[in-house]
């Protein structure tokens, strides 16, 4: 089963952080799809960036906001009016956490609060799907995937800013939004890849500027797995989430989704299947860690996702890295970015 597209015709849908990499895909779908979109995100952070190439504001309503403005925010979204939200906006990247801990606290966990509490009294709204990440879990090291019952942890700043996110996000479903008529969700998500991410310290935006560069490409902790997927898996499953979620809301509560459990692979495995696609560049791997703490070996079970929602993904491990340094390699050649994802969204469409 999969989203419905007629569903989302003139549907009034917020999309925070719809000037990041996920936010500006989901954003691009769904004007595809016919929906209403207003966006709230804070200006790229990158140059490039998927949202000035992709001429992302041109598809929705698009207002710079951090979500720690409460006062801004609230306004609006109080004039968005929104039937459906989707929460992305956040602080996205661990090494990153240890940098600046407080503002990554304060973006997740506040801001999440921030957006949730604009909806107390929402006149409209009837689904809001938070999105966390397959970080939250406390992390054992251990080979088995984790289930959304497993407790909830994380040692570096991000992962605990995100796991304590799904406790805010449960209090507020459980202390007002349910009974307002409002259903919430969490979800979980693996690792993403695909076209149009140029953020610093992610795997294959670090290989793009390597590789077209000319330039070593410096990878830590090979041997580290992780539940990869192109980034249209997880949007799909946030989709169809919330169709689910408009017709019953009983539904709510935390999701993951990832990739089929053989599709999870390690950097090296991921890294050397990039780099003879792009046929040219060099790496350097290494096992230093510079002392920072990142988990060896995640990995999400998404049995919860594929038997209430009916998700399932659609691309293997090997389709989502051709698909991926294909998007880079035609946009290099000149291709727009916009005409790049709409394929890559009617090749996924096609993948029943």
């Amino acid at each position: 089963m999969s989203y419905t597209k007629n569903f989302w015709h003139n549907k009034r849908v917020l999309v925070t952080g719809h000037t990041g990499f996920k936010g500006g895909w989901l954003t691009l779908w769904l004007k595809k799809m016919g929906a209403e979109i207003t966006g709230i995100g804070l200006a790229p952070s990158t140059s490039p960036s998927l949202f000035e190439l992709s001429n992302v504001s041109a598809f929705c309503d698009s207002h710079f906001c951090d979500i720690r403005d409460l006062e801004k925010l609230s306004a609006i979204i109080d004039q968005a009016d929104p039937e459906i939200v989707f929460h992305l906006a956040a602080q996205p990247l661990v090494r990153a956490s240890y940098q600046d801990p407080l503002l990554t606290f304060s973006t997740n966990i506040i801001g999440s609060a921030n957006v949730l509490e604009c909806l107390r009294g929402a006149k409209s709204t009837r689904v809001a799907v938070m999105i966390t990440t397959d970080k939250v879990y406390h992390n054992n090291e251990w080979v088995w995937p984790y289930k959304e019952t497993d407790a909830l942890g994380g040692h570096d700043p991000y992962s605990s800013s995100k796991a304590a996110s799904e406790i805010v996000i449960n209090s507020y479903r459980q202390s007002f939004l349910s009974a307002q008529g409002i259903a919430v969700a969490s979800a979980r998500a693996g690792n993403v890849i695909g076209g149009g991410d140029w953020s610093e310290d992610r795997l294959i935006p670090d290989a793009i500027r390597s590789w077209q560069s000319g330039t070593d490409l410096q990878v830590r902790r090979p041997e580290a797995k992780r539940p990869w997927q192109h980034v249209l898996e997880p949007l799909s499953g946030y989709l169809l989430l919330a169709e689910k979620l408009w017709d019953n809301p009983e539904l709510a509560g935390a999701y993951n989704f990832g990739p089929q459990s053989h599709d999870a692979a390690t950097v090296r495995q991921l890294i050397d299947s990039a780099l003879k696609i792009h046929e040219t560049g060099t790496i350097f791997y290494s096992e230093t860690n510079d002392g920072l703490h990142e988990a060896g070996c995640l990995a999400l079970e998404i049995s919860k996702a594929r038997e209430i929602l009916g998700f399932n993904p659609r691309l293997s491990l090997n389709d989502a890295i051709k698909k991926t340094m294909s998007w880079y390699k035609l946009l290099a050649e000149g291709t727009s970015a916009v005409e790049l994802c709409e394929r890559d969204i009617t090749y996924y469409e096609s993948k029943k």
